[in-house]
């Protein structure tokens, strides 16, 4: 399990490529990349800041992968999240999950996903013409984590 909460781009294919090296009881790797916008909420933006609280970040992000290895028969969790200041385009996270079937795989990645919107503790401030405006969270996210609920 690899978690890391990091500044700096990633390079989506080494990241992948790290992950399986070496690894042939894997079968399939399921994967999502967020990014930027340069909308949102009908509105143009122009930058999103991401921050976070160092350390409770990362145990945070460990529960929540510890919680798909727990649920699915994984050989492998990745999630790469970036904080500070990005433009549109520029990647904010990256999920993966490997098994040796793809239906774990498709399925955890997923659950990743949606509990990483809602349970992580990240703060996105977006910059916007008519200025800056915290990011709200979305009853879509909350519905959409609520269905992962055991």
């Amino acid at each position: 399990m690899t978690i890391r909460v990091q500044c700096e781009d990633f390079d989506v294919g080494a990241e992948l490529e790290a992950l399986t090296r070496g690894r042939t009881s894997i079968g399939g790797v399921t994967s999502f990349v967020g990014y930027v916008r340069d909308m949102a909420g009908g509105a143009p933006v122009s930058a999103m800041t991401l921050e976070h609280y160092p350390g409770m970040t990362e145990r945070q992000l460990e529960a929540i992968a510890g919680e798909a290895r727990r649920r699915w028969p994984l050989d492998a969790v990745l999630v790469i999240h970036r904080y500070g200041r990005l433009e549109p385009g520029d990647r904010i996270v990256l999920v993966a999950t490997a098994s040796a079937h793809r239906e774990a795989a498709f399925e955890s990645c997923h659950f990743l996903i949606d509990w990483l919107k809602t349970r992580a503790p990240f703060w996105k401030l977006e910059a916007t013409p008519e200025g800056e405006r915290w990011v709200e969270a979305k009853a879509s996210d909350d519905a959409a984590a609520q269905r992962w609920r055991e």
